[in-house]
């Protein structure tokens, strides 16, 4: 199983390639299914909006949360197509690093001009228990 830093690169990589034949301005569902084959092509595994239960007072309970992208059950991606990330973005990523117990997350606006001011990098520091 790849390591958590040569997924993200694989991710960078794959999201740099799919803006620069797209572009910015799309809807952010044309933008997941392009990185979702990306990363397919790039023999990950990528399960395309992932449902997200709630845990509350020990029962597991179906929300309407969705992973955009969960990449090697690692890596969440969270993808946005907005004028600016706000901090609302990154904490909802963050939230969903604690729900799922995973470490790593990625933010990604495809709104940008260069993609690489739309990349974020998130860590869950923060172990439960």
């Amino acid at each position: 199983m790849p390591d958590l830093n040569s997924i993200t690169e694989t991710i960078i990589g794959s999201a740099i390639r799919v803006h620069r034949e797209l572009g910015p301005g799309l809807l952010e569902s044309a933008y997941r299914a392009c990185l979702a084959f990306e990363l397919t092509d790039s023999g990950l595994r990528v399960k395309e909006e992932e449902p997200l239960p709630v845990v509350y007072r020990e029962v597991r309970l179906v929300c309407a949360y969705k992973m955009d992208l969960l990449v090697e059950d690692q890596i969440i991606i969270e993808l946005k197509s907005v004028e600016k990330i706000a901090p609302i973005h990154k904490a909802q990523l963050i939230s969903y690093l604690k729900l799922a117990d995973l470490r790593v997350g990625l933010l990604i606006n495809f709104n940008e001009r260069i993609l690489k001011d739309g990349i974020h990098r998130l860590v869950n520091n923060l172990k439960e228990g």
